[in-house]
């Protein structure tokens, strides 16, 4: 997910670069979208991977 997020962002910043501001923005926000999910499931993942068996 984290890959996809830095493709992302990638395309954006090279869209924006050679003019392209409507792809450009639309690539940025699916970036951000995708990194706040990344950084949930990372959250979520930490807090659940702590956990011991109770026996």
């Amino acid at each position: 997910m984290l890959a996809w997020s830095v493709t992302f962002l990638i395309i954006a910043l090279i869209a924006g670069a050679l003019g392209f501001f409507g792809i450009a923005g639309a690539a940025a926000g699916i970036a951000k979208v995708l990194f706040l999910i990344f950084l949930v499931l990372f959250v979520i993942s930490l807090i659940m991977g702590n956990r011991r068996p109770l026996v």
